[in-house]
């Protein structure tokens, strides 16, 4: 497999993608005036959720999403992103298997190679990274240089006890940043053999648990929560994004998934403490990823942002 730029010369070509990249994502994020404090160190996080095994584009004649998304295409953005910015995060929420014959075909080991490639910092679970069972998605994991993280199922009892921390915790440019995960409830959408032993813990009460840790003891300047438990439901009584940021603190960010939910830019939304956060998600199959610049004061540890999904429907194709 290989990557062509369509028509006129290759440097051209990537010159105007670059450009083009740039003029559809920071430069119209909108850079708050606290950007300027000589104090503010910026920290881009860059996101995505629902992989599901999208390596290519889709094709050109799909009815809905033509053309758009894919690994290949996410890879060349997020490297145009970090050729212009220092501390760059990559995340995902989940869901990274199951969807094309890539999956089919290779159990998952395609799709960790490109991630690892591409240097993801982190990754939760989805209900269907479950789908060749534990043994398949253990068997895979050498080919992800990047951790998994879950702070919501007890693993005690399962091979992916020592596979799979609660939080991780990077530094880049002194600013902490902790990062913890948190995923739905398996029975009833993952066979119960395909997920053994692993027991489902309440999602608010642990991520509170570990937010409040990594934010006080930890002293984390920012706290990511990457969350497979869906944006919002009809039924009130499941579990979803929405619940988790207004029954929860020390949260800044949660990075959303499993409800394939398309944002066009962040949402705020009160806390516990009544302190507004923000939640994202991006869709599905790398047809968005999900930009927001951090502006974190080193002294006083405060921090504005912008943010704005990015369309992944660049000049690259696969031939």
């Amino acid at each position: 497999m290989r990557l062509k730029l369509k028509g006129g010369s290759i440097m051209n070509n990537r010159r105007r993608f670059i450009k083009q990249m740039l003029s559809g994502g920071a430069a119209m994020l909108t850079v708050p005036a606290f950007a300027s404090n000589k104090n503010a160190e910026k920290i881009t996080i860059l996101h995505t959720n629902d992989l599901h095994s999208r390596i290519e584009p889709f094709s050109d004649r799909d009815p809905k999403y033509a053309n758009l998304g894919g690994l290949s295409r996410l890879s060349t953005m997020v490297d145009s992103i970090r050729s212009t910015e220092k501390n760059v995060v990559l995340l995902d929420a989940g869901d990274i298997f199951q969807g094309t014959p890539y999956f089919n075909l290779f159990g998952g080991e395609l799709e960790f190679k490109l991630m690892s490639n591409m240097q993801y910092d982190a990754s939760t679970l989805g209900n269907h990274d479950f789908d060749n069972g534990i043994n398949g998605l253990v068997d895979q994991l050498p080919h992800a240089k990047f951790p998994f993280i879950n702070c919501n199922y007890d693993f005690k009892n399962s091979r992916l006890n020592e596979h799979v921390q609660p939080y991780k915790i990077i530094d880049k440019s002194g600013i902490r940043i902790g990062l913890l995960g948190v995923g739905i409830e398996l029975e009833g959408l993952v066979d119960k053999k395909n997920y053994g032993d692993i027991i489902y813990l309440d999602p608010i009460e642990n991520v509170n648990r570990v937010a409040a840790y990594l934010k006080t003891d930890k002293k984390c300047d920012l706290v990511i929560c990457l969350s497979h438990l869906g944006y919002k439901y009809d039924n009130s009584d499941i579990v979803s994004d929405i619940h988790l940021a207004s029954k929860t603190k020390n949260i800044d960010l949660i990075i959303g998934g499993h409800t394939h939910t398309f944002f066009e830019k962040p949402l705020k939304i009160k806390n516990l403490d009544k302190k507004k956060i923000l939640i994202n998600q991006v869709g599905w199959a790398g047809i968005n990823l999900g930009r927001i610049d951090f502006y974190v004061d080193k002294i006083s540890g405060d921090t504005e942002f912008a943010g704005k999904n990015l369309i992944v429907n660049s000049l690259v194709q696969l031939t």
